[in-house]
C-alpha cells in the first residue's frame, strides 16, 4: 500500500466511525509512524510505505476508531511551548488550561523567584508551564495518584535542566498534607471539577482518562472546598490562588474562597466566552 492510501483508509475509518477531525487524527497518525506530516504526504504519498511499520499504524487506526484518545497514541502532547508525555491514568493537557497559567504568570513578577505550588498536578502541565515563562519560580507539583506520577516524574525530569520543579507524591484533601509545606506566594490548580452523576455523559474518549482526574464530587465542588479550607492559609499576605472551573461553577467557587477570607476575587474567560479561570489574593 502507498502512503496516500494508508491515510485514506484511516481517514474513512475515522469518518464512519464519527469521529469529529478524522483527517487531523489520520494525518497524527501517519506522522506519528511513518514521519510523514501533510506537506511530505504531498510530495511522497504515492510511494510504498515501509512494510514492516504498516502493522503498527493499521493497529492504531483501529484503537483510535475504537475511540481511544489520539494524545495516548501518540504518547505525547503539546501544551504551550512544551511536549509532554501522557498515557492511561493521567489526564490530557487541554488548551483551556493554558489560561490557568498565563493568568497565573501575569502575577508572579519575572525578577521574583516567588514560591509556587501546582496542587493536582497530573502531567505537570501547569507547574511546567508556569517555569517556562517564569524561570525564577520555584514551583512544587503535587499529584497523588501512581499513574499520574509516572507522567509527572516523566516530564518534570525531560525539563529538569530548563524548567525544574519539584514534585511531592501526596492527597491534597487529606488535612495533614499541607502540613508539609511553607507558606508560598501562590496556588495553582485544575482539579477535578465534574459532578459524579455527569461522568457517565461525558465524550467517549474523555471516559477513557482517569475518574480521579475528573470526578470533582456529587457538585462538583469538592475540591475548591479543599482549596479554600485547607490550602489557602498557607499562602503568604497577598498570595493568590488561582484555579481553573467547569461551566456554570463561578459563582460557587467565587463564594467559597470570599467565605475562605481570600478578596479580589477575578474571574477570566476562555476563547468561547465560558467562565474559565478564577483568581483570588489573600487580604493583607
Amino acid at each position: 500500500m502507498t502512503l496516500q492510501q494508508l491515510y485514506q483508509h484511516a481517514k474513512k475509518t475515522f469518518s464512519q466511525a464519527g469521529l469529529e477531525s478524522p483527517a487531523f487524527d489520520a494525518i497524527c497518525l501517519l506522522e506519528h509512524v511513518f514521519g510523514l506530516g501533510r506537506q511530505a504526504l504531498i510530495l511522497h504519498g504515492d510511494e510504498p510505505a515501509p512494510s514492516q511499520q504498516i502493522p503498527a499504524f493499521l493497529s492504531l487506526v483501529q484503537k483510535r476508531a475504537a475511540r481511544q484518545p489520539l494524545q495516548y497514541l501518540l504518547g505525547e502532547w503539546p501544551f504551550l511551548s512544551l511536549t509532554l508525555s501522557v498515557g492511561q491514568g493521567v489526564l490530557i493537557p487541554r488548551e483551556d488550561t493554558e489560561l490557568l497559567v498565563h493568568t497565573a504568570v501575569q502575577h508572579l513578577p519575572e525578577s521574583v523567584p516567588l514560591t509556587v505550588l501546582d496542587l493536582c498536578a497530573g502531567s505537570g502541565a501547569v507547574g511546567l508551564g508556569v517555569v517556562s515563562m517564569r524561570p525564577k519560580a520555584r514551583v512544587t507539583c503535587v499529584e497523588r495518584f501512581d499513574a499520574a506520577w509516572h507522567y509527572l516524574q516523566q516530564n518534570t525530569a525531560k525539563y529538569q535542566t530548563k524548567f525544574p520543579v519539584q514534585t511531592i507524591q501526596a492527597d491534597i484533601l487529606d488535612p495533614l498534607t499541607p502540613t508539609q509545606f511553607s507558606p508560598v506566594d501562590a496556588i495553582l490548580s485544575n482539579p477535578p471539577y465534574i459532578t459524579t452523576a455527569d461522568l457517565a455523559s461525558l465524550q467517549a474518549e474523555v471516559l477513557r482518562e482517569p475518574a480521579t482526574a475528573l470526578d470533582g464530587g456529587p457538585d462538583g465542588l469538592l475540591f475548591y472546598r479543599a482549596l479554600a479550607s485547607l490550602w489557602a492559609p498557607l499562602l503568604k499576605p497577598s498570595g493568590f490562588l488561582a484555579v481553573e472551573i467547569g461551566e456554570g461553577q463561578a459563582q460557587a467557587v467565587r463564594q467559597l474562597f470570599s467565605h475562605a477570607g481570600l478578596a479580589h476575587c477575578e474571574t477570566f474567560c476562555d476563547l468561547s466566552g465560558m467562565e474559565r479561570v478564577i483568581l483570588a489574593c489573600r487580604s493583607l
